[in-house]
């Protein structure tokens, strides 16, 4: 494979032979924009390391520069350092842009009710689309003054059933109390108040009055703040209590994991190759997640297991796998990396739980079922995923990648077995994944 990441389509080329390879993936995204977050209102200097460096990082930390933090980035060594103001936010007026980091939108909407100014929050034309209301209902709860644009002039909100960025933050910072979200349309509404909260003016209570989605993201969130000095106190998903507390940066570095749903793509090339594929710097100790996505592979056929501080995937040559009925609502960033998996197992896999993947990056549920289809895969859409029928011959076909970074990276496995595979867009994987071509081409 020849490749390099532009926005000109270029065509996977197949790997001739079973898999044999060993590839290290970049940090993980959700670490480092935690961490990012929680070292900016830490006492202290906190030094990140094999932190990820990509569109989503880069926005976040912009932002933060842009708010006053000292925020010190190593792309050459994969590092960050940030000096933490206790709680504080130096800048008293700024206008952020995100791109089309949700990450960054969630976060940074809660972190600047802590502050004493007025505050702007705003993305690209999708970022616009994406709903934020669920958690501006809670912070407004919690005392927050957040309005939103009405008629050339910002407004205090009435519906929160249709808010997404712009926003505008009038911050005194933030009283604090009990408040209600849902926790259905995203889990890092949830993260978001969690690592705000114990610099509020009094404690806060958080109630669910939904099931909560994607709960390992809060289960990571609850772990990085501990890491930090700060215990969250918690009835299984319902309620949280986060008590008036500081965040500490450790005494030494701050290493990031390797991202796990970045590994899913590699783990998933054994599934559709044969052979083998060591992800290194992740282990099933992991607080991501993601790395769960290893026992749907198992559920498949493929055999897995752990060497030192990594995970191994093998396909025996001349094996097959299977489909499976799945609910990914947990795990919903690799439900595209099973969809590109399933056309190559023997029987129909059926994807459930992943509604919420419908306000990604783009709707990741018919974005994908559209591609699958282009492929000559045949595919049925649900309103919470999709039911993939195993696929003996494929089309060529151009692959859309809807400006999101998982459709592109997905949809490239598929043209590592048939030749026909054009990936149009490819740059955008530098959201979270910049140099993933060149890690997939190690394959070879």
């Amino acid at each position: 494979m020849n490749i390099h990441p532009s926005r000109e389509a270029f065509r996977i080329h197949p790997l001739l032979h079973p898999l044999n390879a060993t590839v290290r993936v970049p940090g993980s995204k959700s670490l480092t924009n935690r961490a990012l977050l929680i070292a900016s209102l830490a006492n202290g200097t906190t030094h990140l390391t094999n932190a990820l460096f990509s569109d989503d990082s880069r926005y976040f930390a912009k932002a933060l520069q842009t708010l006053g933090f000292d925020v010190q980035l190593d792309e050459v060594n994969h590092s960050m350092t940030v000096t933490g103001r206790g709680g504080k936010i130096p800048a008293k007026k700024a206008e952020l842009f995100i791109g089309n980091a949700g990450t960054a939108a969630r976060f940074l909407s809660a972190f600047l009710t802590l502050g004493n100014g007025e505050y702007i929050l705003d993305g690209e034309s999708r970022m616009r689309e994406r709903p934020i209301g669920d958690l501006v209902e809670a912070l407004a709860q919690l005392g927050a003054n957040i309005q939103t644009p009405v008629t050339g002039h910002w407004s205090l909100v009435t519906d929160y059933s249709s808010i997404c960025p712009p926003v505008k933050i009038n911050a005194s910072g933030l009283k604090g109390g009990k408040t209600k979200i849902a926790g259905d349309i995203s889990s890092q509404f949830l993260s978001a108040l969690l690592m705000t909260a114990p610099y509020a003016q009094s404690p806060i209570e958080v109630e669910l009055i939904t099931d909560l989605n994607s709960k390992p993201y809060v289960d990571m969130t609850i772990a990085i703040m501990k890491d930090f000095g700060v215990e969250v106190e918690h009835q299984g998903y319902e309620r949280f209590t986060i008590p008036l507390s500081t965040f500490h940066s450790p005494l030494t570095t701050y290493p990031i994991e390797s991202d796990a749903s970045a590994a899913s793509y590699f783990f998933a090339a054994p599934a559709i190759c044969g052979g083998m594929v060591r992800v290194e710097n992740i282990s099933r100790k992991s607080v991501q997640g993601d790395v769960a996505f290893v026992d749907i592979l198992k559920q498949m056929g493929c055999t897995v297991e752990e060497n030192g501080n990594s995970i191994i995937v093998h396909r025996p040559q001349g094996s097959s796998i299977v489909g499976i009925d799945v609910d990914m609502r947990d795990i919903p960033d690799t439900a595209q990396t099973l969809a590109v998996i399933a056309p190559f197992a023997s029987s129909p896999t059926r994807i459930r739980g992943i509604a919420s993947a419908r306000v990604k990056e783009t709707d990741r549920v018919h974005a994908t079922c559209v591609e699958l289809a282009r492929l000559g895969v045949q595919v049925e859409e649900h309103e919470d995923g999709m039911t993939i029928y195993p696929c003996q011959t494929f089309k060529p076909a151009n692959i859309q990648t809807y400006n999101d970074h998982r459709m592109a990276m997905a949809f490239s496995l598929i043209g590592l077995r048939f030749d026909g595979v054009t990936i149009e867009n490819p740059s955008c994987v530098s959201k979270t994944f910049p140099n993933y071509f060149e890690v997939l081409k190690q394959l070879s």
